[in-house]
Formats: structure tokens, C-alpha cells, sequence
């Protein structure tokens, strides 16, 4: 589900993407049975270009919404803003560069104590050399400081790059931070859940979970957010995705 602000308020757009993404969530059977895997592709490449042209452009993003539903995320179109983030070394890392030599799969997660997050990281492994076979390298963003990165990446044994937003400043500039208010703060707490811990900060801000698929010129032509941290995209959509935009 993509999220619009119009006039104050904000306009939900139900997209052919997220539909065949339900699909595969409920019965992944369903589209086994009725098409052969290279009619799905090419079914999910299709919907992938739909998605482009129907969604309008937004380069006003919020620096921080008072809710996951109420960001306002950069959409296909918009330029990738200049960056530096850091490494599982604490290495400064210049994002812009970096996309400047490959076309880019961009995932934002919560962060490594997140379940659903590192399942959804965990799945991508699956497509991770068909993708990198394309010449896409795959970068993963989170509120995690570069220690707890380096424990996340040697836990899941992940092979693409983690970065540590543990101020938060790209989820801001993509439009997709907000902040956590203090209910749920209080339940993180009894899960045994520290923010703080995590990031570093104090600010107790997070990143709706989003895909992003960026050329070299750093313009985003594909994106997938969901205010709903339960659904992620599928694997399969991402890799029909990425080939569809080559």
C-alpha cells in the first residue's frame, strides 16, 4: 500500500504489485498451477511497469511522521538524496557513490531485533545471485549501530551490505521515518526490545520497512512500502522487478 498526501489528507492506492504480492502470501500454489514460472515473471514485470506510470511523483517527503501510516515516502521518479551512512566497521560510507556504480536493490528494515525483518533479509538470500548475476548489488539499511550490525550479518551469515542509519538521517531524507510513540515503546520493553540499545540514540525513531530499486543515475524506478511491518514483498516480485527495469 502506497500512502499520498492530498489537501491534508492522505489517499491510499491499492497497486496490481501488492495484489499479486497477497497472492503468493495466501496461496502460492494458485499461480503454480495456472501459469508456468515464466508467465509469473512476466506477469510480475508487467505489474511492476504499471506501478510506475500510476503512481504520481512526490519530492516533498516529511522528515518525521508522528506514525508509520502517515510517512510520506519518495516514489518512483525521485532522485536518491546524497548520504553518508556507515559500515559493520564504523567505516563511513557515501551512499550516492556507491549506486553511481551498480543499479541498487535499497532495503530499509527495522533493525536485527526485529523477527520479520530478518526473515524477509533471511528469504532474500534465495534471489541474491540471480540479482547479483543481473549486476544489481543488494544494500540493507537499518537504526542498528555498526556492532549490532556486525553481530546481525555474522548471525544470518548476510553477504550484501548492511549500513547503520542510527541517526536516522535516510529514512528521513526517503520520507519513511516516524516516530514510535510511547505505548509502544512500553510493550518493546517488556519483549525485551531496547531502542536505544540498538541505535545508539535517543531519538526512538524507525523506518517503515521499504524496497527501492535505483538506477545509476540514482533515480528510483521501482518501490515497495508498507506501513504494515507483517507484509513485506516477495522475493519473486523483486527479482521480476529488477528485471523488468534493467
Amino acid at each position: 500500500m502506497i500512502i499520498k498526501r492530498r489537501a491534508g489528507q492522505f489517499v491510499k492506492y491499492s497497486i496490481y504489485i501488492e495484489f499479486i504480492n497477497k497472492l503468493l502470501i495466501l496461496n502460492p500454489k494458485i499461480l503454480k498451477k495456472r501459469y508456468k514460472m515464466r508467465h509469473t515473471l512476466i506477469l510480475f514485470s508487467i505489474a511492476s511497469l504499471m506501478f510506475t506510470f500510476l503512481l504520481p511523483v512526490i519530492t516533498n517527503a516529511e522528515e518525521v511522521a508522528v506514525s508509520a501510516d502517515k510517512i510520506r515516502p519518495l516514489l518512483v521518479g525521485s532522485a536518491v538524496p546524497s548520504l553518508t551512512l556507515h559500515t559493520v566497521k564504523n567505516e563511513p560510507y557515501d551512499l550516492m557513490a556507491a549506486i553511481a556504480k551498480k543499479p541498487t536493490v535499497l532495503i530499509f528494515y527495522r533493525g536485527s531485533w526485529c523477527p520479520y525483518c530478518n526473515l524477509h533479509l533471511n528469504e532474500l538470500k534465495d534471489v541474491e545471485s540471480e540479482l547479483l548475476g543481473l549486476g544489481y548489488q543488494i544494500i540493507a539499511i537499518s537504526p542498528d549501530r555498526p556492532e549490532n550490525l556486525k553481530k546481525s550479518a555474522e548471525k544470518h551469515e548476510m553477504k550484501y551490505q548492511l549500513l547503520s542509519d542510527s541517526k536516522m538521517e535516510a529514512a528521513k531524507a526517503f520520507g519513511i521515518a516516524f516516530k514510535v510513540d510511547s505505548p509502544t515503546l512500553n510493550k518493546y520493553e517488556k519483549y525485551g526490545i531496547d531502542l536505544e540499545d540498538a541505535s545508539g540514540e535517543k531519538h526512538h525513531l524507525l523506518p517503515v520497512p521499504a524496497v527501492f530499486l535505483v538506477n545509476t543515475d540514482g533515480i528510483i524506478q521501482f518501490q515497495y512500502v508498507n506501513p504494515n511491518y507483517n507484509v513485506r514483498i516477495k522475493k519473486e516480485v523483486i527479482l521480476a522487478a529488477a528485471k523488468a527495469f534493467l
